[in-house]
């Protein structure tokens, strides 16, 4: 059988829009990377990611992470979405998250390590982690960075966010606690850090929703929502992640119950800081894959 044209994919892709957000089907071709002023934000979901036992299959994250790639940067393979996040000159950090209850997922990790190499970068030249940052090698000369991590609950900063991950990258942390970590946007003017960010991927496979005190965790409150969010803003990444958040604590506890303490360091670093876009009517939010409960 001869293969589709462009014409044919995109007449039997399923395309639904309701204001910002737009639904691809299985075989939709990604669209261009920017929608006028809006900032292009990536949701994708797979109702196979997890397998019978709650792990990762680490094929079908490595395939969602190449998909997602696609329709942020509007190209039509991975190899060429790794290119426009990376090169052969590049030297790479990887920011990711160890805590332990919830760290940046291993397979994530290997399928990131995998789409830098397969663009040419050198294996010596990357480097993946979270605390030591400031002494390793790669990260002190590093062109580009990479942030990752889950989305959770925390104590001091409302949610523990994408924004809030560069904090390793100073080296007093507690100086950023004061009013609720209001100004966690300031990390990201640090010269290790300043405008070096290429990708920005928040972990949405098993979100916690709820917790109170330091260091909180509680199986109860994460659910299987199998997705990431990836885009090159941190701020609207995070802004995205953080309606999921609350729409499920709504559907959870059966009301309107706020973070305590708010995540007002998601806003802040839009409306103070100018990092990026916290607005939704701002953001153009692509729904990719599995739509079951999206809660966006």
């Amino acid at each position: 059988m001869a293969p589709l044209t462009r014409r044919e994919l995109l007449k039997k892709a399923v395309v639904l829009t309701a204001g910002s957000s737009v639904y691809l089907g299985s075989y939709a071709i990604p669209g261009p990377f920017s929608s006028g002023d809006k900032t292009r934000v990536v949701l994708i979901r797979d109702k196979d990611l997890l397998d019978s036992g709650g792990k990762i299959v680490p094929s079908v994250m490595e395939d969602m992470l190449n998909k997602a790639l696609c329709c942020l940067y509007g190209v039509s393979s991975a190899s060429e979405a790794w290119k426009k996040v990376a090169g052969p000159a590049d030297v790479v950090g990887v920011k990711s998250n160890v805590w332990r209850f919830l760290p940046t997922p291993p397979e994530l990790e290997a399928a990131i390590e995998k789409g830098l190499l397969q663009a040419g970068v050198k294996k010596g030249n990357i480097s993946i982690r979270d605390r030591g940052v400031l002494d390793d090698p790669v990260f002190q000369k590093a062109t580009a960075l990479i942030n990752t991590r889950p989305m959770r609950t925390h104590y001091w900063s409302g949610v523990g966010s994408l924004i809030k991950n560069y904090i390793m990258f100073d080296p007093n942390p507690p100086k950023y606690h004061p009013d609720t970590c209001a100004d966690l946007a300031k990390l990201w003017e640090l010269p290790i850090v300043k405008n070096k960010t290429r990708l920005n991927i928040l972990v949405m496979v098993t979100p916690l929703f709820h917790g109170s005190g330091p260091h909180h965790f509680n199986e109860e409150y994460t659910w299987p929502y199998n997705g990431i969010i990836v885009g090159t803003d941190p701020v609207a990444v995070d802004s995205v992640g953080l309606r999921i958040i609350q729409a499920k604590r709504k559907q959870f506890f059966g009301d309107d119950r706020p973070l305590n303490p708010p995540a007002k360091h998601i806003y802040l670093a839009d409306t103070r800081h100018h990092l990026g876009t916290a607005d939704p009517a701002k953001i153009d939010l692509v729904t990719m894959g599995w739509a079951d409960n999206q809660l966006v």
